[in-house]
């Protein structure tokens, strides 16, 4: 018997190449608040809902561990999914051309702990794939298709 149930991720950690570049995307573009600095690891804990987003420079104690930065042929991770509500696919594209931002392709409907629901496709400044996904189709919900 496994002595514990997995609740929700409590964070991800993500090496990035300039850490005042990301701040502003994760803090600007998508909304999350800077909850603690440790500039001695080089390491920003934003806070993304209920969950964490950790950024890791490169140069710092902690990414230097890691070897490389991430690029198209060594990504940190396939994707990382925020979950968002509301779901307007037009407001969030809007959003995003105001930072010179594009989703990669028309939001689509996708699997995810909620269960099916509508998401965009967009890359921040390192290259990792973020999906922003919308509440599941079969609960409330605030997007309508089209």
């Amino acid at each position: 018997m496994i002595p514990f149930a997995v609740q929700r991720l409590d964070h991800v950690v993500l090496r990035v190449a300039d850490l005042a570049r990301s701040r502003r995307f994760y803090v600007e573009v998508l909304g999350c608040r800077v909850e603690r600095e440790r500039p001695e690891l080089g390491l920003l804990h934003l806070r993304a809902g209920a969950s964490m987003i950790d950024l890791v420079s490169l140069d710092g104690p902690i990414g230097r561990q890691g070897g490389p930065g991430p690029g198209e042929q060594a990504r940190n991770v396939d994707h990382v999914c925020l979950r968002v509500d509301p779901f307007d696919e037009a407001a969030i594209l809007a959003h995003l051309g105001r930072f010179g931002l594009e989703a990669k392709g028309p939001a689509r409907i996708n699997f995810g702990a909620e269960g099916e629901g509508p998401s965009l496709y967009i890359r921040d400044p390192d290259g990792n794939t973020l999906e922003l996904k919308g509440p599941s189709r079969d609960g409330a919900s605030t997007w309508a298709d089209g």
